[in-house]
Order: C-alpha cells, then structure tokens, then sequence
C-alpha cells in the first residue's frame, strides 16, 4: 500500500488549501480513510475521518465548518479542502487506512492507533 500526499505549502491567515491524498496497492473504496496532522514537537493528531462509501464524515472541533473532507474512489484519492486557515493549523498533514475489524467505517473523530499505511506527509505552514 503506498499513499501519496500533495498540496500543502506556505499561505497566510485567511488563506485555503486543497490537499490531495493518492492510494494505490489497495480497493481503496473498501476503507475508511482518516487526515492527521502534527505540529512540530507534538503527537499526531486526528483531523478527519470519511467512511468507505464517503457517507459519514466526522471532524476534530477545531476544524468544524472550515475543513471539508471528500473522496473520490474511482481516482482511488482523497481530499482535505481547508478553508479560513489560521497559525493554528501549521503542520505536517498525513492520510492513512482504517485498520481493524471497523475498516469500512469511522467512530469519529480518527485516533492514529487505529490507521496505518502512512503516507509521508504534507507541510502546511499559515503565517499570521
């Protein structure tokens, strides 16, 4: 399983960003999917979480209403589209599969214990 992610970068407050997430070596369909993001010197930290079929999706508080999580299975990719950025949300930014007997589905917010096949990460720095 390899997933690939791209589209962070460098913006200012205010500003927005699409991340994209490309899998490949799985059904990607059959798997929930789940963005992380870590803040240097901090743990990996659940962004967002989409069911396998993109009908439930939950997010972290702090992005409610500024993050759209979508996905599109026959590109077997994913998407983060963040809106009204701010410092806050500065880190590198990484998708990962379901794992587990729940593969298929999200119990909220996502807890990277139960996610692997890490992608190598996007960096988001927002300046103020």
């Amino acid at each position: 399983v390899q997933l690939v992610e791209s589209g962070g970068g460098l913006v200012q407050a205010g500003d927005f960003l699409t991340l994209s997430c490309t899998a490949s070596g799985l059904n990607f369909g059959d798997y929930a999917m789940g963005w992380f993001r870590q803040a240097a010197g901090q743990e990996r930290d659940g962004v967002s979480c989409i069911s396998h079929n993109g009908a439930v999706i939950s997010y972290k508080s702090a992005v409610k209403g500024r993050f759209n999580t979508t996905r599109d299975n026959a590109k077997s990719t994913l998407y983060l589209q963040m809106n009204n950025l701010g410092p806050e949300d500065t880190g590198m930014y990484y998708c990962a599969v379901k794992k587990g007997p729940a593969w298929r589905y999200c119990a909220g917010v996502p807890y990277y214990e139960h996610f692997g096949d890490w992608g190598q990460g996007t960096q988001v720095t927002v300046s103020s």
